[in-house]
């Protein structure tokens, strides 16, 4: 797994998107903070594995309608199940389409944005990425997962975990909760008064039980079995 840069390094990007104003917009917020530098830019996927592959960015921000190679061919070539060394990519996309979502959470993406959030959540999904965490926006999250509350049929449907191979804690639970609602791992430790790890500990628990593979898999668990409510 790619690591984030050493303490004091800022946070090395490449941004990908076919369309040079948003790149151009990408880069102007995200130079402006002191922690964060653009590496790279590619306008199409093909140039965005190669750049990957070659720059080694900390994060990686890919768009989904991209020409030669779409956003979700190159996050399964850079974080996918079979990559040996997964590289941090969030997707940012317009969200016109659902079954795009869905394909980035299997091909390996660990953050998701919509292009409209702005630039202090884009900052905040280059930061949490880069520190091994993981943001969705909450409305991604809110949109995406209701669909799963339903039956389902096709494709696009995201993987359901199975039945829990033990009961969840009340404190698991909690948590649980909080990631199906879009909270970072920082967020949920402020929110339940415990440290990060204690967070991190308890997800990868969860993720154990449910065999899950993300956090996206256990939000969406979490809006099956009615948790996905705030008080749920």
């Amino acid at each position: 797994m790619t690591t984030p840069s050493p303490s004091g390094a800022p946070i090395r990007v490449l941004i990908a998107d076919d369309q040079e104003m948003v790149r151009t917009g990408f880069r102007f917020f995200l130079d402006a903070q002191p922690d964060i530098t653009v590496v790279a830019e590619a306008a199409d996927g093909e140039e965005a594995v190669a750049l990957a592959r070659r720059e080694r960015p900390d994060v990686c921000l890919l768009d989904i309608r991209m020409p030669k190679l779409d956003g979700l061919a190159a996050t399964r070539l850079l974080a996918g199940p079979d990559v040996a060394d997964p590289m941090r990519v969030v997707v940012v996309t317009t969200f016109d389409l659902d079954e795009y979502v869905y394909g980035a959470l299997r091909g390996g993406a660990c953050g998701f944005l919509l292009k409209d959030s702005g630039p202090t959540l884009l900052a905040e999904a280059v930061r949490a990425a880069a520190a091994g965490d993981s943001l969705v926006s909450p409305s991604v999250t809110v949109r995406l997962l209701k669909h799963v509350t339903a039956p389902q049929t096709g494709a696009a449907a995201p993987a359901r975990p199975a039945v829990p191979v033990e009961p969840l804690t009340d404190r698991e639970l909690d948590v649980v909760r909080l990631v199906a609602l879009g909270r970072t791992n920082a967020e949920i430790a402020a929110e339940l008064y415990v440290s990060l790890s204690t967070v991190k500990t308890h997800l990868s628990s969860v993720q154990l039980k449910l065999s899950a593979r993300n956090r996206v898999e256990v939000a969406a668990w979490a809006w099956q079995h009615g948790y996905g409510q705030p008080g749920g």
